[in-house]
């Protein structure tokens, strides 16, 4: 991508529900006029993965969020996805948006719905990309245990220091779904997604490995989700993407993770099934999900 073609942003930074989260924003004076696009990216991204989507959208205010422990949002572990909720109801009212239509993916879309089940006054609409929400039995409460990340699941590691993000995505490129990534939202992912490392040469991965393992290690701790999900009076579209095959790899993150039953558990819910496709739909299909989020902003 050459620098021409690069979204414009103000980086921002906000200290909510005592964490420090950084935030792009675009689009300020469209604030009264238009719906504030908020975008919150899946585990392991980083805001500006949505760059590719937010530049086919034309002109709206737009606010992307560098989520607890990834892109250049302060490093925190995760015990409990209600954290993530808690810092997006925060920044809300931080930042007083109203007439929100919330973008999120995966975790991002999890922690949007639980947000906008206690701010409702302040949104419009929600479009849930494979929000990771399993069927209601599957969530169980935190379980007490110090056994470091890295002794318990396999993502904590992944090789976290790259030469540059060229040899980044010539590592991952022929790697699990990264295969079926769009090329430009590949590039973002890589350029957006190290920082300069502070121990020495080279750069480290934004979201380090063991945060994005207590992530996973934590993805059924917030049952309470289905509360927020029968409470919200709001159009909900929810995208889902394969159903989880019975001889799945466990490292195989490419199936869906949500509850097929979940669109229709909203009161307002529909949903859109891409039985072909991974649960990286933004970036697999981004000029596909660009057309359904501006046949819903018509809407």
């Amino acid at each position: 991508m050459t620098e021409s073609n690069k979204l414009e942003y103000a980086e921002k930074n906000a200290v909510v529900n005592g964490i420090r989260l950084t935030y792009f924003e675009r689009g300020l004076a469209f604030r009264t006029q238009k719906p504030t696009l908020l975008f919150l990216h899946a585990t392991g991204f980083h805001a500006r993965v949505w760059d590719k989507i937010v530049k086919g959208l034309g002109d709206y205010h737009i606010v992307a969020v560098d989520q607890r422990g990834h892109g250049r949002s302060e490093k925190r572990m995760i015990q409990h996805w209600h954290e993530f909720i808690a810092d997006v109801e925060a920044l809300i009212e931080h930042l007083d948006l109203t007439n929100i239509i919330g973008i999120g993916h995966s975790m991002g879309a999890h922690a949007l719905i639980g947000a906008a089940s206690t701010l409702q006054h302040r949104f419009n609409s929600l479009i849930a990309i494979d929000p990771v929400i399993p069927d209601e039995s599957a969530f169980q409460e935190p379980l007490v245990d110090s056994t470091p990340p890295e002794e318990k699941h396999p993502t904590a590691r992944r090789r976290r220091e790259f030469d540059s993000p060229e040899a980044m995505a010539e590592r991952l490129i022929d790697k699990g779904s990264y295969r079926v990534f769009d090329p430009e939202m590949f590039r973002d992912y890589c350029e957006y997604g190290l920082l300069p490392n502070p121990e020495g040469q080279g750069y480290v991965l934004a979201c380090p490995p063991e945060i994005e393992a207590s992530i996973y290690m934590s993805s059924r701790s917030n049952g309470k989700i289905y509360d927020a999900v029968r409470s919200i009076d709001l159009p909900v579209l929810v995208l889902r993407a394969k159903a989880i095959t019975k001889d799945r790899d466990p490292l195989d993150f490419s199936f869906s993770p949500t509850w097929p039953g979940l669109a229709a558990t909203f009161k307002r819910g529909k949903e859109i099934h891409f039985p072909e496709n991974t649960h990286f739909l933004p970036m697999e299909l981004p000029d596909r999900i660009t057309a359904i989020i501006k046949n819903e902003l018509k809407s």
